[in-house]
């Protein structure tokens, strides 16, 4: 039988108010030596970082809740990847760093009290935008997420609810053989709360999640730039399917393509009142080939970008030069986001993409049924459409596409 351990034995309180950081960490540590399962009972167990180990299951019963601390000291500055550049940032909540065979699971809540961090970031941009660092605000605003899988494999996360994210809310780095299943992900209201992060892993599988964000839903990830071509690391093997997407981005893949992004399918998702359904984008600077994608059977209500595939993406958060009146000193990482990329390296490449299967209602009238655009030097190639019936406020518009096919699609617009 599993050797079954509960924080409140090591003196956690589980009260709300009482950090029990240390107390939880004990009870992991044990598990990680003897194959245990660390289980939260019913309370609110405040915490900074914790980290997981191999061989051990971390269960949160219905009325447990993991909440983290607004003390910023308690997530330890580590090494990890941000948005496609690494470097070093905040530990999440919870973390499972170079561990295997860990398995997360239970109806109960991760809760990072994310609006501290929302208001932190919003501050920090309004002050930023004045001198043309919109570009930098996202990486200088560090900000805990709250759950990280880096660098790990055979990773099983199953039916808790994560919440209310000071940044993304569960993050797949470096990773392989993955499950995330019936995940409940909502309440993130704040920038850049993306629900969950694939980034240059491997056979990764979301299936059943429920997600409900302030940007992407699911988004496929390979790093940026000149750092991301460095690294050379591709998110491959992908399967996302029966996914209920609500707000948000929609699912997305990039736009850090730099390693490449490739062998992903796309499945039996409804999407609801989001900004986007399926969406592709990148920037002239990230590189990288997108290819062999397959989207099939979805259904979408009330999306305004069903189909948004955009190469050269939010230009002032993509593209990153330092002012000219900079001064000195600055962090290191800087330099690195701004190096530049030639062209042979930084253009993009998408090809082999096939949608099927779609139906696409909008009784709002306000969406655009095509919003695909590639650069004019290196246009989308072999995208198909097939079995696609689109009812939109706008036809939209198609641009840049090479070897362009449409079968059975139908576009009512107006």
């Amino acid at each position: 039988m599993c050797n079954i351990l509960y924080p409140e034995y090591y003196g956690a309180k589980a009260d709300g108010i009482t950090l029990d950081t240390e107390a939880i960490q004990k009870a992991i540590d044990e598990a990680g030596r003897t194959k245990g399962r660390v289980v939260l009972r019913k309370g609110v167990y405040l915490s900074g970082s914790i980290f997981l180990q191999s061989n051990m299951e971390f269960i949160l019963e219905e009325e447990a809740e993991l909440r983290g601390t607004l003390d910023e000291t308690q997530y330890p500055i580590l090494p990890s990847r941000v948005a496609g550049v690494e470097m070093e940032w905040p530990a999440a909540l919870l973390n499972v760093n170079r561990q295997k065979n860990v398995k997360i699971a239970g109806s109960g809540t991760i809760n990072g009290q994310g609006e501290f961090w929302w208001n932190k970031y919003w501050t920090m941009r309004k002050e930023y935008e004045k001198k043309n660092l919109r570009w930098a605000v996202d990486y200088d605003c560090f900000r805990p997420r709250n759950l990280i899988i880096y660098e790990s494999e055979q990773i099983v996360l199953r039916e808790f609810r994560c919440i209310r994210s000071g940044f993304w809310n569960v993050h797949i780095c470096y990773s392989s053989y993955v499950l995330a299943e019936d995940l409940i992900i909502e309440e993130n209201q704040g920038p850049s709360t993306d629900g969950i992060d694939i980034d240059s892993s491997h056979h990764v599988t979301v299936k059943n999640c429920q997600l409900d964000c302030n940007d992407d839903n699911i988004c496929l990830k390979a790093g940026r730039d000149y750092d991301g071509l460095r690294v050379n690391r591709p998110c491959e093997y992908i399967v996302i399917e029966n996914c209920r997407i609500g707000l948000g981005a929609g699912i997305t893949l990039g736009s850090e393509t730099s390693g490449s992004i490739h062998d992903v399918v796309i499945k039996n998702c409804t999407f609801e009142n989001s900004m986007n359904g399926f969406r592709i984008k990148s920037a002239k600077t990230r590189g990288g080939v997108i290819q062999n994608i397959l989207v099939e059977n979805l259904v979408m209500e009330n999306v305004l970008r069903p189909f948004s595939f955009l190469l050269n993406w939010n230009p002032s958060y993509s593209y990153c030069e330092m002012p000219k009146e900079m001064a000195d000193e600055y962090p290191v990482y800087w330099d690195v986001l701004s190096k530049e990329v030639p062209m042979e390296k930084g253009i993009p490449i998408v090809k082999d993409v096939t949608v099927k299967n779609v139906t696409v209602t909008d009784t709002d009238h306000k969406s655009l049924a095509f919003e695909i655009e590639g650069f004019t030097e290196a246009p989308f190639e072999d995208i198909r459409f097939q079995n696609v019936t689109i009812q939109a406020g706008e036809y939209g518009f198609i641009k840049n596409v090479k070897a362009l096919a449409m079968e059975n699609v139908t576009v009512t617009a107006g």
